[in-house]
């Protein structure tokens, strides 16, 4: 669930770069920026399975975008593969391949059996022809953070894709909010190399900070200037977060609906900057008007005393994707019953969350009205009690049942149905049409004329 990019290498020497988007539909803002950076998109499909909401997306991202687009139908070995079906289904998001006189290349893969792979290649290799698709290597250098992450070891790193002229060791740059000096950079070997070219995806060593990802990384001429440009840059996007837009009635009655919401406080640490944002985004969606997730801090690296102490003061649980506390923290966290949760796998992470929020607004109770009675007379119950004739018009009437008193239409008390008579028996229920007695518990403000409504109460687990 990261994004990932990688370099091959054809037989004519040309090299194409890959830049990998997950599929899950959380990852949305990565296919997004996928779509933005990239000169050809492949749209992968299976041919089992058809387009899916994620495909979709997908199509729309390439097409706001306005890259040109190969679909590649994959899982074509299997037995129930219907590629032509995948065709036909595409038409109704405006996507025609060639085989249906359109002019979106098409290929059938799979990734078992190698088949169509070499063909797929061709297929991009005549799309950049078509394109003419060029960049200058003999400029500064100018790229897009595809992922971005706190390494122990290493710092900052930064993947980098070079989208015109070539980045070198010692380089000097700025990427958002943050400056920094080309240390090392690592190609997708994992080999340390000294400069890469457009369209070459390298990690960068040296940056001052994490950035967020789709970021534009600009080398600059000097260490003064990138602190500059990186300290403006700050300084606009703490201006955006704490800057208050114009007031009005219904910003007012929206901000009084939000704050009458519950909150359910989350701390949220990622391995890369990518899977922090799509958990932050997928969890803004989860909740509904009681009860909202407020984000109180997302970051990228392990989890550390000040995440733990900063969920102690707000009662949060911390969320760890692909991250651990180091010693400290989690000494800190066991000390004061912080709850820390883990996790791989985004959908595990949002349906917890969701199971967690219902748990916090508690059961929700349905009421099922059974029937209606007037009250004829008033009769002496004991010392204390009254008991009351009644006449039941609607329904029936049950001993135990939650009971209401109306007077005039206005909500005299709620009780409990205590007894249930039938002229001096005892009995369990009283159906339309017939009189009874009846003692109220805990109450004994009767009259005749008043109105006795009786209902069901169902408690139902929330869910989200």
């Amino acid at each position: 669930q990261h994004i990932g990019a990688y370099q091959l290498t054809m037989k004519d020497k040309s090299k194409i770069t890959f830049l990998d988007t997950p599929g899950h539909e959380a990852f949305t803002e990565m296919r997004a920026r996928g779509a933005n950076v990239t000169d050809i998109v492949v749209i992968v499909v299976a041919a089992d399975d058809g387009p899916k909401p994620q495909t979709v997306e997908a199509i729309n991202h390439v097409k706001a975008a306005g890259v040109p687009m190969i679909v590649a139908i994959t899982k074509c070995d299997k037995h129930e593969a219907q590629p032509q079906k995948v065709r036909e289904q595409l038409l109704q998001y405006d996507v025609i391949v060639e085989a249906m006189s359109g002019d979106v290349q098409d290929v059938e893969v799979s990734s078992k059996t190698k088949q169509g792979l070499d063909e797929l290649i061709e297929k991009i290799q005549l799309q950049a022809e078509i394109s003419e698709l060029k960049a200058n290597p003999n400029r500064a250098a100018e790229g897009k953070v595809i992922e971005a992450k706190l390494d122990k070891g290493k710092g900052p790193v930064a993947t980098i894709l070079v989208q015109r002229g070539t980045l070198r060791a010692g380089d000097i740059f700025v990427v958002g909010a943050e400056s920094g000096r080309v240390r090392a950079m690592v190609n997708d070997k994992g080999m340390q190399i000294k400069e890469a070219g457009p369209s070459t995806p390298v990690e960068v060593l040296g940056l001052g900070g994490v950035p967020s990802a789709g970021d534009t990384l600009t080398v600059v001429e000097s260490e003064a200037r990138a602190r500059e440009v990186a300290a403006y840059r700050s300084e606009v996007a703490t201006r955006k977060r704490t800057g208050s837009g114009p007031a009005s009635l219904e910003s007012m009655f929206s901000a009084l609906k939000e704050k009458q919401a519950k909150e359910y406080p989350l701390v949220v640490k990622g391995d890369v900057q990518g899977s922090v944002e799509a958990i932050v985004s997928s969890l803004a969606k989860v909740g509904n008007e009681d009860i909202k997730v407020r984000i109180l801090h997302s970051g990228v690296g392990g989890i550390t005393e000040s995440d733990v102490t900063l969920a102690k003061a707000s009662g949060a649980p911390i969320i760890g994707f692909n991250v651990r506390p180091n010693a400290k923290a989690r000494e800190i966290a066991e000390r004061n019953g912080v709850a820390l949760k883990y996790y791989d796998v985004i959908y595990d992470l949002l349906d917890d969350i969701r199971a967690g929020m219902a748990g916090e607004l508690g059961p929700e109770y349905f009421e099922t009205v059974v029937g209606r009675a007037e009250i004829k007379e008033i009769f002496p119950a004991g010392k204390k009690d009254k008991a009351a004739g009644l006449l039941v018009t609607d329904g029936y009437i049950k001993k135990g049942i939650h009971a209401r008193v109306t007077r005039d239409d206005v909500i005299v008390s709620k009780t409990v149905i205590a007894s249930l008579r039938r002229f001096k028996d005892d009995v369990a229920e009283v159906r339309a049409g017939l009189e009874c007695g009846v003692v109220l518990e805990g109450t004994n403000d009767i009259k005749p004329g008043d109105m006795l409504e009786v209902f069901d109460v169902e408690e139902r687990v929330r869910t989200l």
